[in-house]
């Protein structure tokens, strides 16, 4: 394209309009048209200063409306000159988040002296972008006000350290929107959940203990003492340990892997927790377990079912539950883990009816769980795309 290009493209009329249009909404109009050729063209250096100049135009137009219409615009585009995105970063919220969102042009730099000096909703901005530094993300925990803490705590970009945990929870810890945004995030720390233990309540405190894992002593001794809340999950907790050994062997110890529980894994398609709960229960080495369950036929399932002193009159609902984990398979997709759980309850309670009523309880309850969880992070992503 050439500055000639560019030219032809608009009237006399256009260039009045662009310069001295009677109303907003006729340089606006203009405005889009020039900043979509802008973003879209590939420009030499002559045309990239012609465009400038008309950038510079409209970023001091009277008009909000037109200057919103650049900053939207050339939101994501790297033409975009650094001085202009930082005036229009200055400028009302309107025009300057949508820049301070997504604007590729400012420098580390220029976002933390912005973080410093600008309002709670421009810092929320910042908060959301897409590409956000570790220095950043420990700028806005420590000086960011709390809007734009909670949008960092579920920006799944940003990349926490321990600093920026720990300044989020010292100044923010209380809130429920910063506690759901740290507890919905893919990983923290354990010594992070484990302090966030005391912190929250109810449904974000179910959330936290089945989503992360927490010191394996910790995990039992919530379970022991709040035995009338079925969603305090050692269940959840056996699948996030990282020494299910361990983790397994310190429930035996406290009385705590019980047969229900066992089967209450086996139906959420924990196999690797039955699998060591075996073991540690029969005293066989968990690779020949593994193979009594999975390769040797239904007497070597029987054989190592005995062996770990389970009562038999479980063993058939046992069978129906290995079978359908063999059945069921993970179908790739994001979140695909909430997904095969809820598929295998489903499968075991059509299966099997014979189902102890506590148990029952606890499943449809896992059931309702994992479709929520799969259901959520399939709006997250649908955001995500539409976005």
């Amino acid at each position: 394209m050439s500055v000639q290009a560019i030219r032809p493209q608009l009237t006399e009329q256009d260039i009045h309009r662009l310069m001295k249009g009677e109303t907003p909404e006729q340089r606006a109009s203009v405005a889009h048209r020039l900043c979509r050729r802008i973003a879209l063209d590939v420009l030499s250096e002559d045309e990239r200063k012609y465009a400038e100049e008309i950038m510079a135009i409209l970023a001091d137009d009277a008009a909000d409306l037109v200057r919103r219409t650049l900053s939207v615009t050339l939101r994501n585009s790297p033409i975009l000159p650094r001085e202009i995105a930082l005036k229009l970063a200055q400028d009302i919220e309107a025009v300057a988040i949508p820049v301070l969102q997504d604007s590729p042009v400012f420098t580390e730099e220029d976002l933390i002296e912005l973080v410093l000096s600008v309002t709670a909703a421009k810092q929320a901005a910042i908060a959301a972008r897409d590409n956000i530094s570790i220095t950043l993300t420990e700028v806005i925990s420590e000086h960011g006000q709390v809007e734009a803490v909670r949008v960092l705590s579920s920006n799944s970009h940003a990349e926490f350290t321990d600093r920026a945990y720990d300044d989020t929870l010292r100044r923010f810890g209380s809130d429920e929107i910063v506690q759901k945004g740290l507890i919905r995030r893919e990983f923290i720390p354990t010594h992070i959940a484990e302090k966030m233990v005391s912190l929250v309540s109810g449904q974000l405190f179910d959330m936290l203990v089945n989503r992360h894992e927490l010191p394996a002593q910790m995990a039992i001794d919530l379970a022991a003492g709040a035995r009338e809340r079925a969603t305090i999950d050692l269940v959840e907790q056996a699948g996030r340990s990282n020494d299910l050994v361990r983790f397994v062997s310190q429930l035996n110890l406290n009385g705590r892997l019980s047969h229900s529980l066992i089967m209450r894994a086996l139906c959420c398609g924990q196999m690797p927790f039955v699998e060591h709960a075996l073991a540690e229960l029969s005293g066989v080495a968990h690779q020949r377990v593994w193979l009594m369950i999975h390769d040797a036929g239904p007497l070597g399932l029987q054989a190592v079912f005995d062996r770990a002193g389970l009562p038999r009159k479980m063993l058939p609902a046992f069978k129906a539950a290995v079978n359908v984990f063999h059945e069921t398979a993970y179908d790739g997709g994001s979140n695909d883990r909430a997904r095969f759980r809820a598929r295998m309850i489903e499968r075991v309670l059509t299966q099997f009816q014979a189902i102890p009523k506590d148990d029952l309880d606890y499943l449809l309850d896992k059931l309702d769980y994992y479709s929520e969880m799969a259901a959520a992070e399939e709006a997250d992503n649908a955001d995500t795309d539409a976005a």
